[in-house]
């Protein structure tokens, strides 16, 4: 049930903060926001405020409310902003408060402030991550960081080398080697490098469980001499100072950026010239899975997976796709070349057939996620009802 709860709620913060933006550029340049929701319909209360006063909608007279409906639905999954004339509706009426009675140059800002939200949030997160500390691995950590909790930890590992076959885990903390209580693991490598093909303990600590291994080197040949195939780094608590939080947030958020787009760049390669998918795609339920393992690492885990997320969310937004921002920044640019609108119908027929195609594949991924993690989500149901 906990796992349920914080995958609703990142994923509602990620997606309100997004509308947020909608709402927040469509009321600068004087466009009315009809309904501010979160969750999705049918409504369970809605407010808006009349005369001075906080009434209930009761949803037969709402178009009558010169201000904004805040409303909560049944559907807890994000929420979403209704501008009004966004998809050309009373576009004929000419009236000053709609969006498409505002210059393109306006609207073109209020389509793309939502993104913008996700990445201004993307990047809020990975500073206060690097200003509140991190664990990383310490090469190239920059001057002026302050690096707490320093040790040595197992970061790679050969298949059927003699450290996977005496038990050793990637993630494992190296106490000692050979009885030697490493300083850093450059020196551990060098304790390990004097064994030769000597049999020797490893003592290490696993999830607050110290245990002793011991290790018989073998002759490895990719690295031509005897060794146990075992791949160590320095890792430690890292904080940055606030001005360096700063720059490395925007630095994460440059590049987690750069990297998302290059996947889908290859997704979309595949799907064209192979007809096939070969990365690993997620739905919402795969999503749900993946952000309960990593909430279970704890809470700066979580906000780097949020983070992240939250990129993902704008990419995907801002591609040139009908029904999502970036369709209809595609249609804006179009009508500012052509200096008219594309037709209403088609441009609207166009957004729904889209629509529609985007929720069929939804579905499709998240019936494929079911068979991959049928088994965790059956198990979260028992364990909620006490099987």
């Amino acid at each position: 049930m906990l796992i349920v709860l914080i995958f609703l709620l990142v994923l509602s913060v990620l997606v309100l903060i997004h509308e947020l933006g909608h709402y927040t550029a469509a009321r600068i340049f004087g466009v009315k926001a009809d309904e501010f929701g979160y969750g999705f319909p049918p409504r369970l209360i809605g407010l808006v405020k009349h005369n001075g006063k906080w009434k209930i909608v009761s949803g037969k007279d709402e178009t009558q409310y010169a201000n904004t409906i805040w409303s909560i639905n049944w559907l807890p999954l994000g929420g979403f902003v209704r501008i009004k004339g966004e998809n050309g509706e009373n576009a004929d009426k000419n009236e000053p408060d709609t969006f498409t009675a505002k210059p393109i140059w306006q609207r073109l800002i209020i389509l793309a402030a939502g993104v913008t939200m996700n990445w201004l949030l993307a990047f809020v997160l990975f500073a206060f991550i690097f200003s509140m500390g991190a664990t990383a691995i310490l090469d190239g950590v920059p001057e002026g960081a302050v690096i707490e909790n320093r040790e040595i930890r197992v970061t790679n590992l050969l298949p059927e080398a003699p450290a996977s076959k005496a038990g050793l885990e990637i993630g494992d903390r190296v106490l000692t080697v050979a009885g030697v209580a490493a300083e850093n693991y450059e020196q551990a490598r060098q304790v390990i490098a004097e064994q030769q093909d000597q049999a020797f303990d490893i003592y290490i600590e696993r999830a607050g469980e110290q245990k002793i291994l011991s290790v018989q080197p073998e002759f490895i040949a990719q690295i031509d001499k005897y060794g146990i195939g075992v791949g160590l780094a320095d890792v430690g608590k890292v904080k940055f100072t606030p001005a360096q939080s700063v720059y490395y947030g925007a630095q994460a958020t440059w590049n987690y950026t750069i990297e998302v787009v290059k996947g889908f760049g290859i997704l979309f390669r595949d799907i064209i010239f192979l007809r096939r998918v070969e990365q690993e795609v997620a739905g919402p339920i795969g999503i749900a899975v993946m952000t309960g393992q990593v909430a279970k690492q704890g809470i700066v885990p979580l906000l780097q997976f949020s983070a992240i997320l939250s990129i993902h969310l704008a990419v995907i937004n801002f591609l040139p796709i009908p029904a999502l921002d970036g369709g209809r920044f595609l249609f804006l640019v179009i009508e500012k070349i052509r200096r008219k609108p594309v037709a209403r119908n088609l441009e609207a027929r166009i957004h729904q057939i889209a629509f529609i195609s985007l929720i069929v594949l939804i579905l499709l991924v998240t019936l494929r996620d079911i068979g991959k993690y049928g088994g965790a989500i059956w198990g979260g149901v028992k364990g909620l009802v006490g099987m």
